[in-house]
C-alpha cells in the first residue's frame, strides 16, 4: 500500500465510471474489503492519494459503514442480531452461549483465527428472530441446538 506506486486498473476502471474521483470511494472500498479483508488506516491513506482527498474522508465512510471492517475478521464471522425482535426471542441467550463456546467477546476472533464475532444492532431478519450471520448466510428461528449444530458445522470444515 505504499503511496506513489502505480494505481491498479481495476480501480482506474472504477475512477472512470463516475464523474469526480470522490464518487468512486465506496466501489474502491468495497474492493480492498473483498480483495484484504479489512480496511487499516494505511489503507484509508492510500485510497486518499488515488482520490486526492483526506484520509480523514475515507476514515469517515469506513467507520460509519458497518459493511467495512477495520481489522482482519476470523474465517468465520458471526454477527449477532441484537434488535428488539431477536433480543425478545432470546439473542442475548444465544449471544452468551456462541461467546461461551468460542471463547470470545464481540471484537475479537479465535486463537485460531477461525472465529470472529460482533453484535449489531440489527440485521434485518425480524421475520425469522432470533438470527445471526456466518459471513454473508443468514441463520434465523434460532435456538441454543441449531446454533451449536451450526458452530459445529463450521469447526468441522
Amino acid at each position: 500500500m505504499k503511496e506513489g506506486k502505480e494505481i491498479p486498473s481495476e480501480i482506474l476502471k472504477i475512477i472512470k465510471k463516475y464523474p469526480n474521483k470522490r464518487a468512486s470511494l465506496i466501489p474502491i472500498l468495497h474492493i480492498f474489503q473483498e480483495k484484504f479483508g479489512f480496511i487499516n488506516s494505511e489503507m484509508e491513506k492510500y485510497i486518499a492519494g488515488i482520490l486526492d482527498i483526506p484520509p480523514s474522508s475515507v476514515r469517515e465512510v469506513t467507520r460509519f459503514y458497518t459493511m467495512f471492517k477495520k481489522e482482519r475478521l476470523g474465517k468465520y464471522h458471526i454477527t449477532i442480531c441484537s434488535s428488539i425482535s431477536c433480543h425478545l426471542l432470546g439473542s442475548k441467550r444465544i449471544a452468551d452461549y456462541i461467546k461461551e463456546k468460542l471463547g470470545i467477546s464481540p471484537g475479537e476472533v479465535t486463537k485460531d483465527g477461525k472465529f470472529s464475532l460482533e453484535e449489531v444492532s440489527c440485521l434485518g431478519y425480524c421475520d425469522i428472530s432470533p438470527a445471526i450471520m456466518v459471513n454473508d448466510e443468514i441463520y434465523g428461528n434460532l435456538t441454543l441446538e441449531k446454533v451449536e449444530k451450526i458452530l459445529k458445522k463450521l469447526s468441522e470444515v
